[in-house]
């Protein structure tokens, strides 16, 4: 995948995963976790940004793991609200967490391929 494409998916997703929380219930929970969301979900695609910038083999390599850390961290914070139904939206969320899902993937694929260049 391009790079561009890539930039381009990420803040996709950032702005559906915004979206999607604008379906809240109105609890403590939700509210508390629908911010962790979006912190994580924003921090992927912005230290992507930095990552395509980066200034060696290395501070790419660092910077793709610290894409595919918020990434983790996103998914395993819409699979707690999807159990507790604090999203009220979902099909959105269902959405989500597929789209998340596929990056995850591309950045691990895209790790193994820049760490194997270190080699």
């Amino acid at each position: 995948m391009k790079a561009n494409n890539l930039e381009d998916r990420l803040i996709q997703f950032t702005i559906d995963v915004i979206s999607v929380c604008k379906s809240l219930d109105n609890s403590f929970a939700a509210e508390h976790l629908a911010k962790q969301l979006i912190r994580s979900a924003t921090s992927s695609a912005l230290n992507y940004g930095e990552a395509r910038s980066g200034e060696s083999t290395r501070d790419f390599l660092h910077k793709m793991k610290i894409c595919l850390k918020e990434l983790r961290e996103t998914g395993v914070n819409m699979k707690i609200q999807k159990g507790a139904n604090l999203i009220l939206d979902s099909e959105g969320l269902d959405k989500l967490l597929i789209e998340n899902n596929e990056l995850i993937s591309i950045f691990v694929a895209s790790i193994k391929t820049a760490g194997s260049k270190l080699k």
